[in-house]
């Protein structure tokens, strides 16, 4: 691995303030004139807009089953965040890379472009594909449309490798989520006729109550898994915004929820149990005071799980391309439980630490980039055999 080269990469792609609020096209055409020079073709999967796109490159015998390596590239804000320096402007001090995005996860997206050299003077017998997407940071969004595309493939990939940051531990495993946005009609009355209105903000509180008490039986009497740090389901409310006035009995409440699920829970049926008091117990009350009263329930987002066998094929080599003999599970959500979801074994590894992602002065150590750089150039060795 050619660090310098790294570095180089990684100082081009964070002068791009990629949000998630806004275009990726100009990093991805900054992508794509790297790859022209190297004289490697590529492919766009648009969003619906055309105003972002994920990226799919391959490198090596395509008429034969290979690896993706798989990052995404849009970052959180740093909206109200204090920095040290220009968040979007690579900084450089005590072996340590600052900027948005170097640890989640540009960091390891620099370290595929940076060994695009090595994979071409090696004439790879298995192909090595490249897959970049934009809104990870919102939901997994656009990985969907690489997904979608993958599946069309005469030639399915053997595997994905998925770079958030692990400090380049082996993760076999994430939580799923599902996000459901409730919004609770009522009527306004005086509050001095409370019981002739229905309260939005108490209903609300009803729901919210539920969501309480599923968390605590995930809690008390879920099932577990131990390699999770929180090692069962969790369900938790977030968000709440209703009423105007103490004395006016407010008619509208909305709030979010989430559920993060291992794999003996199922998200869908937890996020149903919800709607099913909602309807059946709490709508009926409501409805006979104030017909035009109810609970609206939206999903905001979803991504399924992770949960790869650790005697899988693909968990060997990974331990093998990472030096490394033990294995991790994650309650961070990613790309890779979609992956795995359409039948690519996958696996989490990457650069950095979760840890300092998405805070202000987020960074990734010189030395986690030349640790990722070891893992692909030992991918490489073994496309070349």
């Amino acid at each position: 691995m050619d660090v310098a080269r790294t570095i180089s990469v990684l100082e081009g792609l964070v002068g791009f303030d990629t949000t998630s609020r806004n275009s990726n096209l100009a990093l991805i055409g900054w992508v794509e004139a790297y790859l022209d020079r190297l004289g490697v073709g590529y492919t766009r999967v648009p969003d619906e807009t055309g105003t972002k796109t994920n990226l799919i490159a391959t490198i090596g015998n395509a008429d034969v089953p290979g690896y993706i390596l798989s990052g995404h590239t849009d970052v959180v804000p740093v909206d109200g965040q204090s920095w040290s320096s220009d968040p979007f402007q690579l900084a450089k001090r005590d072996g340590r890379l600052y900027g948005r995005g170097t640890s989640d996860m540009k960091g390891f997206v620099a370290c595929c472009l940076a060994a695009v050299p090595d994979m071409l003077a090696r004439k790879l017998n298995q192909p090595i594909h490249l897959a970049f997407s934009y809104d990870e940071e919102v939901g997994c969004i656009g990985v969907r449309g690489i997904i979608a595309r993958l599946h069309d493939w005469p030639i399915k990939p053997v595997a994905c490798f998925v770079g958030e940051p692990t400090c380049m531990q082996v993760v076999i495993g994430h939580k799923a989520k599902r996000s459901v946005v409730a919004t609770v009609r009522g009527r306004t009355v005086h509050s001095s006729l409370a019981p002739l209105g229905v309260n939005a903000v108490e209903y609300a509180a009803r729901v919210i109550s539920k969501v309480r008490d599923i968390a605590e039986r995930l809690a008390h009497e879920g099932p577990r898994d131990p390699l999770y740090d929180v090692p069962h389901s969790t369900a938790h409310t977030g968000l709440v915004h209703g009423g105007s006035a103490l004395n006016i009995v407010p008619d509208q409440c909305t709030f979010e929820y989430e559920f993060r699920t291992i794999a003996a829970d199922d998200p869908s049926a937890l996020a149903d149990e919800v709607a099913h008091y909602a309807r059946d117990v709490l709508e009926p009350q409501m409805k006979a005071v104030a017909p035009e009263a109810g609970i609206t329930l939206r999903d905001r987002s979803s991504f399924p799980g992770l949960d790869t066998a650790p005697n899988s094929e693909i968990v060997g080599l990974s331990m093998a391309f990472a030096g490394r003999n033990d294995l991790a599970k994650v309650a961070f959500g990613t790309e890779a439980g979609g992956y795995a979801a359409d039948g690519i074994p996958s696996i989490v590894v990457g650069p950095g630490s979760i840890d300092q992602a998405h805070k202000a002065d987020e960074f990734i150590a010189v030395s986690e980039l030349e640790k990722c750089g070891v893992f692909i150039d030992r991918l490489i060795d073994h496309c070349s055999a």
